[in-house]
């Protein structure tokens, strides 16, 4: 049974829908100034103090780097959580997702680590290997390698794990020796401390699942992670694949346990005009991502097609009716909305948590505020209800 509601914020400015979309700026072209870059953090308060006592658990944060288009400029969520935290009362943090790649893997644990007691414990722990190469691969790491990101990835997740879990440690690895071999006080450093480690152990920890890769999904199990799905065709596929792992290991599991799903909600007085107006954003989410293969499924020719006006309506490209087809989007009154999710959770029983924002890249942090608001005055207390009856 649903009890948790999240909202994840990838992190972008506001911008006009005048420059957004096919016709609108190329995204090569979008060069924000330093003062409207820094607006992010005025968004994300908003969104926070919106969210906070309304019955949303966690407000998630992407992390990006040297995004000048204004697309994510949260470059460190236990910084800004921290900062947050002090703003609100009930409100939990996350992140969704820390670019492990992007850190050592010892400051991640450190910065999570410190930001956990500096709110109280009200900070929630994501990661992943990253997908934007000027981030990852300007910070010192491999992406273009696959195989050489993920050895690192799980490489540092174990330290990470190592460092929170043991009172002091070891770790003799590929891409680390730790601590390292030298002198301390007259002698050799044989092992080291994490100062401070969480204030909460085991620390509860979120991943991404795309791909379903075996050899992801058995070192998520290992090391007692949790999948983050998105929503749409494929949610169900990936959850029984996720729910069929937690069997073998020996779970009793539900379908849909320790997982979270991830909608991205749009609300109007008439589907056709959530649909109406999302659909600008989702063209400029399709020329932003593609290029950068987040679209698996389409062509060249139609990933080239984004970078151009007039090819582009024609190049077969998927629509925001695609997607609410596909059920990723959910667009519509109240009624609607409610109606929808609830059709995905009877399918999922074993769900508890689904986060109603999907990163909402390119949709005006003024429209996702009055998604907020509107989701969480007229559909999260149904949902709520639903629950205390349930129990």
């Amino acid at each position: 049974m649903t009890t948790r509601f999240d909202y994840f914020f990838g992190g972008h400015v506001e911008m006009d829908d005048n420059t957004m979309g096919f016709r609108g700026l190329p995204v090569d072209e979008r060069i924000e100034s330093d003062a409207h870059l820094a607006t992010v953090f005025d968004e994300a308060r908003a969104i926070a103090t919106l969210m906070d006592g309304t019955g949303y658990d966690t407000l998630w944060l992407a992390e990006h780097h040297f995004q000048r288009e204004g697309y994510g400029g949260i470059s460190n969520i236990p910084m800004l959580a921290v900062y947050l935290a002090q703003l609100t009362r009930e409100l939990n943090f996350g992140c969704m997702f820390n670019t492990v790649p992007a850190w050592h893997p010892l400051r991640l644990a450190e910065d999570y680590a410190s930001a956990d007691h500096l709110t109280q414990g009200r900070f929630r722990f994501g990661i992943g290997r990253g997908y934007i190469a000027r981030e990852v691969e300007t910070l010192g790491s491999p992406l273009d390698d696959d195989e050489a990101n993920r050895d690192l990835f799980e490489e540092q997740v174990e330290i990470i794990f190592k460092a929170w879990n043991e009172a002091s440690f070891v770790h003799r690895g590929k891409y680390y020796d730790l601590p390292a071999r030298t002198p301390h006080r007259g002698r050799e450093l044989q092992e080291i401390t994490l100062v401070p480690r969480p204030r909460n152990l085991p620390v509860e920890c979120w991943q991404p699942i795309f791909s379903t890769s075996p050899r992801g999904i058995d070192f998520m199990i290992k090391h007692g992670i949790k999948a983050v799905v998105p929503g749409g065709g494929r949610a169900l596929d990936i959850a029984t694949k996720w729910h069929r792992a937690l069997t073998r290991s020996g779970r009793d599991a539900e379908l849909g346990e320790d997982m979270t799903l991830v909608l991205q909600v749009h609300m109007a007085d008439t589907q056709e005009q959530a649909i109406r107006e999302a659909s600008i954003w989702f063209e400029e989410q399709l020329k932003v991502l593609a290029p950068l293969g987040r679209m698996p499924t389409l062509t060249e020719a139609q990933i080239q097609a984004t970078f151009d006006p007039h090819k582009a309506p024609l190049a077969g490209l998927p629509t925001m009716r695609d997607l609410v087809r596909d059920g990723g989007w959910i667009c519509g009154p109240p009624e609607h909305v409610f109606a929808r999710i609830s059709e995905i959770l009877e399918k999922l029983p074993g769900l508890e948590h689904v986060t109603v924002g999907g990163g909402a890249l390119a949709i005006p942090p003024s429209a996702i505020r009055r998604d907020i608001e509107w989701f969480g005055k007229e559909v999260l207390p149904k949902f709520t209800r639903v629950a205390s009856t349930a129990s």
